[in-house]
């Protein structure tokens, strides 16, 4: 969101909503760590779970392209970990210092960042399990599948809803 979505944001909130600045902020902090809370226990057993494929016996069948699709999934997870988890660490470090636009802001981007890398991962995770099981050709088809549902479902609302919004009268237009 650039300074001036921020600023239609903060008007629209400041009319309808009859929030201040500190309201709402504290609003959009409480709805992220909301959030989060969801989905830091996904990414966080998914994790868990892919780091401790290495010590199965069969792991050991992997080809080396499974091996490079493995950690590059493993890569994926964890970095995913750290975004989504980063705004409570971040919180910590800016607890009492009036730094509520700043954890907003940064809690944002880092948890788009980490949904979306969250969404690689399971692509990654897909590929590696079907190419496993079945095949490559499988493997391949079946993240091309779990790619669109990312897209279906993740980024395309996204991304009709932006539009819809954008098209909604500004504050000014609805008195």
């Amino acid at each position: 969101m650039d300074s001036t979505d921020d600023r239609d944001d903060a008007a629209w909130n400041r009319q309808v909503r009859h929030e201040t600045e500190t309201q709402r902020l504290d609003r959009n902090w409480s709805n992220l760590l909301s959030e989060l809370r969801v989905v830091q226990t996904g990414v966080q057993l998914l994790t868990g779970f892919l780091l401790t494929l290495p010590f199965q016996q069969r792991f050991q069948d992997l080809s080396d392209t499974q091996e490079v699709i493995y950690l590059v999934t493993v890569t994926c997870s964890v970095t995913a970990t750290m975004m989504l988890v980063a705004p409570v660490g971040l919180h910590r470090l800016l607890f009492r210092q009036h730094a509520l636009p700043t954890l907003v802001a940064t809690g944002q981007r880092l948890a788009i960042g980490g949904i979306t890398v969250l969404g690689f991962a399971l692509v990654g995770v897909v590929l590696l399990i079907f190419s496993f099981v079945v095949n490559m050709l499988a493997g391949v088809i079946a993240a091309a599948v779990a790619l669109l549902m990312f897209f279906g479902f993740w980024i395309l609302p996204a991304l009709v809803g932006r539009r819809s919004t954008d098209n909604a009268p500004t504050p000014h237009e609805t008195t």
